[in-house]
């Protein structure tokens, strides 16, 4: 069989010590055990092999054919095929039999492997999927070394103000978003003023458990229901915090002159049109309205 990549191997028993044993103290290692005749095991290889690639180099698979290899299938009592095994530091840590689903398998390796960044074609999206990902650190290390090339980048600018936001650094973020000039990415700024806004106002608002309390005893308490929603909001808790400004737009729509709609539309600016949550709450905001 032809081997997809270099973390891609088979191992016997002359290697077996060094090529899973010795290898697992550095990266975890996957042992798929299988045999020709068996029809479940190539059907697994090829998405177990799927799965090692998308690791990118972060995990190990060795495959070890057990009509061939008997002392390895004798030395780690391998009774039904196929059998699959994690090896972390020299010793098996999870394993299976049997079939498995994709999700089944990726939910063995979670706790032991890191899934690296997703593959980006320039510093600035890989600097996004950073910050998708929460790793806000990186995201922000990346921006800064893009930034030094070209600080006029008004994409770069806007996420790490957003980068700078979410460390509380509220005043140097909104320094860095009005040095924005450009008219290119108008929504993404406005997105990224409103994130620092609801930063800044939660900072003076009611502790969450405060105003919960408030409203398990009124549900009717318009101002816990807006300042609730803007904590939701700083704490990037999207869904609850756009489900309760939807029911206090349905409930009092002049609110504080209007504030649950405008509030609506500047959290649909801050996550963009194609958030699944943006297109949900946009419709039944719509529905609302008319």
């Amino acid at each position: 069989m032809t081997q997809p990549a270099p973390y891609i191997f088979n191992a016997t028993t002359a290697d077996f010590d060094q090529s899973v044993i010795e290898n697992s103290f550095h990266k975890p290692v996957l042992v798929d055990f299988w045999a020709e005749w068996c029809a479940p095991c190539k059907a697994l290889m090829p998405m177990l092999q799927q799965i090692a690639e998308s690791y990118q180099g972060e995990l190990l698979l060795a495959k070890v054919d057990c009509d061939a290899e008997q002392d390895i299938v004798a030395r780690f009592g391998i009774r039904s095929l196929p059998t699959v095994v994690l090896f972390k530091d020299g010793q098996p840590v999870d394993g299976f039999a049997g079939a498995q689903p994709e999700s089944a398998v990726r939910k063995l390796l979670e706790p032991h492997v890191q899934m690296p960044p997703p593959a980006a074609a320039d510093p600035l999206e890989q600097a996004e999927a950073l910050f998708t990902e929460g790793r806000i650190g990186d995201a922000e290390a990346l921006l800064k070394e893009l930034l030094g090339e070209d600080n006029s980048n008004a994409k770069a600018l806007i996420l790490y103000g957003r980068c700078l936001a979410e460390r509380g650094e509220l005043g140097e973020a909104q320094a860095v978003l009005d040095a924005v000039k450009s008219d290119e990415h108008k929504a993404a700024l406005a997105g990224a003023k409103a994130q620092l806004t609801f930063l800044r106002q939660a900072a003076d608002l009611p502790e969450v458990a405060d105003l919960k309390a408030r409203l398990a005893q009124n549900p009717q308490d318009d101002e816990a229901a807006y300042q609730l929603a803007v904590q939701q909001l700083s704490r990037q808790q999207y869904e609850g915090a756009l489900e309760g400004l939807l029911k206090l737009f349905i409930r009092n729509r002049g609110y504080s002159e209007g504030l649950p709609h405008k509030t609506l539309l500047q959290v649909f600016d801050l996550l963009g049109n194609d958030h699944p949550l943006v297109t949900t709450y946009r419709r039944r905001l719509f529905a609302a309205l008319y």
